[in-house]
């Protein structure tokens, strides 16, 4: 006992001055940790609303924010990880100042996004009771070394849930991680009169045949059946909900927001309302750099979060045949992953019409390069991000622009605009 308060004491000590010097988001995690090596079990000890471990390559962010709106506005309690931090230190960093000195939190629910390899560790302190499992794609190479790798960690999250798993059918990887599973599954998938849009979202793996581990939807399973660009309807066998419309455009998010109406009508079973759901997803604002709009200077300003071949080609696919004026940003360090090969895997031909005003980042030129390929022009070559934003800002003030970025120039690009526009910081709920 004295040993879990020391380490919450310390641990939100920590978090104070690391905040006063404007980082360290899992710095206070890691000292708490120290300290007492078993804090998150002994943490989350008490929690009987359930423990859902959101997590895959792209969306995860999202969907953790959408899910836990909906759980909210359902009068349940919730804690999560909204600043993004998908590390299991930085969870604990999140938790820290809810914490009392007994080190045990007080939440109906838990609902955190974990990176698929931190996602291990978690579940080697604390198993989930539920774990909801979006996709798989090439991501960081150098890091996960194979997209089997990626796979198998999914598929280990999964068989590690206690009492269910949500999966994404459309998805060969998840489908078959999550089909031999003894707990409860439940899916999500598009309605089949946009079935063609499949190959955009997705990875193809030639070894299988991805026909084969398609699954009949049966009770409390969801397809998503779009209206527009925003509208859409989330089609369970005896309930619709919808139409829903949410403030984030295109096809991902919806898929984002049927990920997260599965989970949460699996949790909360007969207490789950249609309408109060819809309602909750209208609400959720894009967390910051997931199609977030900034207003500068009177006109809008679109950071989005481009990490990976699927994720920038669906980006590209909702944004880019948009005529504005258009900035690429690619950083690769370690939280970008250092071989950025994979842009080679994309096409910008969206993007020739109007070309591109500026790249930037450590692999600005790379990405000039890459371009030239595509017989895309790039006005100028700027790889300081500061300098590059307030040049597309200064040559185009009269027009929309967007921002095509990977995660660390957009955390760049975004606390710039935070200082200059004042903004939310990450972490921080954004002016009504």
């Amino acid at each position: 006992m004295l040993r879990t308060a020391t380490a919450v004491v310390a641990g939100k000590t920590a978090r104070m001055l690391a905040r006063r010097r404007g980082g360290g988001s899992a710095f206070p995690g890691l000292v708490a940790e120290r300290i007492q090596p078993r804090i998150l079990r002994t943490a989350l000890a008490g929690i009987d609303g359930g423990i859902v471990v959101v997590s895959g390559t792209n969306g995860k962010t999202t969907t953790t924010k959408m899910l836990v709106a909906v759980l909210r506005a359902h009068g349940r309690t919730v804690f999560s990880n909204p600043t993004g931090s998908n590390f299991t230190r930085g969870v604990l960093s999140e938790m820290l100042p809810q914490l009392p000195v007994s080190g045990r939190l007080d939440a109906d629910m838990v609902v955190v996004e974990l990176d698929e390899a931190h996602a291990m560790r978690f579940i080697d302190e604390v198993p989930p009771t539920h774990s909801l499992l979006l996709n798989v794609a090439r991501d960081q190479l150098d890091r996960f070394a194979e997209i089997d790798h990626t796979a198998e960690l999914l598929a280990r999250l999964g068989a590690a849930s206690t009492e269910g798993v949500v999966a994404n059918a459309d998805d060969p990887f998840t489908s078959r991680a999550a089909a031999p599973l003894g707990v409860p599954v439940r899916w999500f998938g598009l309605d089949a009169s946009i079935a063609d849009r499949l190959p955009e979202l997705t990875e193809h793996d030639a070894r299988f045949d991805d026909a084969a581990a398609a699954h009949d939807f049966g009770a409390g399973d969801a397809r998503l059946r779009p209206r527009d660009e925003r509208a859409f309807d989330i089609v369970f066998d005896d309930l619709e909900v919808g139409p829903v419309t949410l403030q984030q455009r295109g096809l991902a998010a919806m898929i984002n927001a049927t990920a997260a109406t599965t989970t949460a009508r699996m949790l909360l079973a007969g207490a789950f309302d249609a309408a109060t759901t819809a309602e909750a997803l209208a609400a959720v604002r894009p967390p910051f750099g997931r199609g977030e709009v900034v207003m500068v200077d009177g006109q809008p300003l679109e950071l989005v979060l481009v990490k990976n071949p699927a994720g920038f080609g669906v980006a590209l696919n909702t944004y880019g045949s948009t005529p504005v004026a258009t900035m690429v940003a690619i950083n690769d360090n370690d939280a970008d992953g250092r071989d950025v090969s994979w842009l080679y895997d994309v096409s910008f031909a969206s993007l020739r019409d109007r070309g591109v005003a500026l790249t930037s980042g450590v692999r600005a030129y790379d990405m000039a390069l890459r371009l030239h390929y595509d017989d895309v022009a790039t006005d100028r070559v700027v790889p300081d991000l500061d300098d590059a934003l307030e040049a597309f800002v200064a040559a185009h003030p009269d027009e929309p622009k967007r921002i095509f970025c990977t995660y660390t120039a957009m955390m760049a690009l975004r606390r710039t605009l935070a200082a200059q526009h004042g903004l939310a910081h990450f972490g921080e709920e954004a002016p009504a």
